[in-house]
């Protein structure tokens, strides 16, 4: 028994196959930093953005084709590229479509994935990833982490709640499918808080979510605060615990991608238990069996813990 649907399932009964991602550095930043709307960019993020990992010195181009020559090609017949790095609509319309389009160079590519900021979308850019849907699946991933919007200030998240919901309104009229993160574990943040923040997007017409745990990473302000003793991280029992709170109240129609985040291990400051994906796995499965939890079961009843 599945207990939460999982991505991989959801791309099998969609493409009847497995898929896999191509990520992309797209030479992208973020109007959390070049002071558009902020700098610094939230005090979790690393000097790449989310895809740390990534870094490319490469175009494009020469990123998808180094994936191909790679073993990982051989793991999967589809792929969808996946532009990770900080916010990847923020750019000309001319720009996006040229660096969109320079990754679209194999037969083997069908869809692309593309994560942003609320505030970075509008019609404009709508209708340029729409114009990819006749002939790839199309999905933004949005960042929004938390509605408490007390929390999105401490985080220097950039935008409020409504942002966000008109983001998801412009995307859902030209039929894109919209993914979205929460963060476990934020600064100041308790159960509650999470709760809440559950409630609030399991009234949202989403398709997908990405349940993040919060670790450290070098040269973030998340980092100052925890040397200055200003964030204690979530243990390992915490998270497991409050992963499955997440999923037993997270609306049932929801795919979700991932149920962790993923640290560099050359960067990561703290929690040394999110190296270890296969504890965060095994023990998220096993406590959602012990309890007799389920994506849903509980949605009902979420609004009063």
């Amino acid at each position: 028994m599945n207990r939460y649907n999982h991505l991989n399932e959801f791309y099998k009964k969609k493409f009847g196959e497995r898929v896999l991602k191509i990520c992309i550095d797209g030479g992208f930043t973020c109007p959390n930093r070049d002071g558009t709307c902020g700098t610094g960019g939230c005090i979790f993020c690393g000097n790449s953005g989310s895809g740390e990992h990534l870094n490319s010195l490469h175009s494009i181009s020469d990123q998808v084709k180094n994936f191909f020559h790679s073993y990982k090609a051989s793991r999967a017949n589809k792929f969808i590229v996946y532009f990770q790095n900080f916010s990847n609509t923020y750019d000309s319309l001319e720009n996006l479509k040229s660096k969109y389009d320079a990754a679209l160079i194999d037969e083997r590519i069908i869809g692309i994935s593309v994560a942003t900021r609320p505030d970075c979308i509008d019609d404009a850019i709508a209708s340029l990833l729409h114009e990819y849907s006749n002939n790839y699946y199309v999905c933004v991933e949005l960042g929004f982490q938390t509605s408490n919007e007390r929390t999105a200030k401490l985080i220097n998240r950039g935008y409020e709640n409504h942002v966000f919901v008109q983001a998801i309104s412009i995307l859902k009229k030209y039929n894109i499918d919209v993914i979205t993160h929460i963060m476990i574990g934020l600064p100041g943040e308790i159960k509650e808080d999470l709760n809440q923040t559950i409630n609030f997007l399991n009234q949202q017409d989403i398709q997908g979510i990405k349940i993040h745990s919060t670790y450290i990473i070098k040269n973030t302000k998340l980092a100052q605060m925890y040397q200055n003793k200003e964030y204690i991280p979530l243990t390992l029992r915490e998270y497991i615990d409050l992963a499955c709170f997440t999923i037993s109240r997270l609306n049932p129609k929801f795919i979700i991608h991932r149920i962790s985040g993923d640290a560099p291990k050359e960067l990561l400051i703290a929690p040394e238990w999110n190296l270890h994906k296969k504890w965060i796995l095994n023990g998220i499965e096993k406590e959602l069996k012990e309890k007799d939890l389920w994506q849903g079961k509980c949605v009902e009843f979420s609004k009063t813990l």
